[in-house]
């Protein structure tokens, strides 16, 4: 069976919902019993964020079989993916990124030998971390997932370049980029969905998928017909 990361490689359409800290067990399962999601995602850029409660989640979500998606609280935090990792989230989005160097440090951090220099070590890690550290590496270097966020016009005019090796997809934050769109004026990429079709024709025949928060279901088709693969929507409970 295909983890999310092969998935996405794929091309596959893959959709996840967000998870609140406030969930508990039973929440969750009610919305992973509902079948239709691949991945959840939670938030400590913009949410109340504690170690413990992202330990407590990813083990709510790997009860249920569903990988743990998470944002880190900023885009200069990258050193720490490795950090977060350990607490058992099968994924980091970076928010805000503007440059190949942030990309560059975020892969380096995300990934083990040869790959990249993240650090061997953490019970709460996902899989099983009793393996051999080699033998974990090579598990996790083909199953991490690891999003890079375009929030202003002049990420998203770089999205083939930041979408180096190691970056599955190049996620969006439409409320940052139509403030940017708003404030700075371009003379063809006037809305949020410009933006995304500009990145979904930038990241054709490579391996980086271009993920969306279309937030109600009601949207997911919009967007696909777009070219998006990933969607993220919000969890009705």
């Amino acid at each position: 069976m295909e983890n999310l990361k092969q998935k996405i490689r794929s091309g596959a359409t893959v959709v996840g919902f967000g998870a609140r800290y406030s969930f508990a067990p039973d929440d969750f399962k009610k919305v992973a019993e509902q079948g239709i999601y691949d991945f959840a995602f939670t938030d400590s850029q913009h949410s109340p964020y504690s170690e413990d409660r992202l330990v407590r989640l990813a083990a709510m979500a790997a009860d249920c079989g569903l990988p743990l998606h998470f944002r880190i609280k900023h885009t200069r935090n990258t050193h720490l993916i490795g950090n977060h990792l350990d607490l058992g989230p099968s994924g980091i989005e970076v928010p805000q990124v503007e440059t190949v160097a942030t990309v560059e440090e975020a892969v380096a951090n995300f990934y083990y030998l040869p790959r990249g220099v993240r650090s061997h070590g953490g019970s709460h890690r996902i899989g099983d971390p009793s393996i051999g550290p080699q033998e974990y590496a090579d598990w996790w270097n083909d199953y991490g997932v690891l999003w890079i966020q375009l929030e202003s016009v002049a990420a998203v005019t770089s999205a083939f370049n930041l979408a180096k090796p190691g970056v599955d997809c190049l996620s969006f934050g439409p409320a940052d980029l139509q403030m940017d769109i708003d404030h700075g004026g371009h003379p063809v990429l006037q809305t949020v969905d410009d933006c995304v079709a500009h990145a979904v024709g930038e990241l054709e025949g490579t391996e980086t998928a271009v993920c969306f928060r279309s937030g109600d279901p009601e949207h997911r088709q919009r967007y696909l017909d777009m070219g998006v693969r990933v969607i993220l929507e919000n969890a009705k409970i």
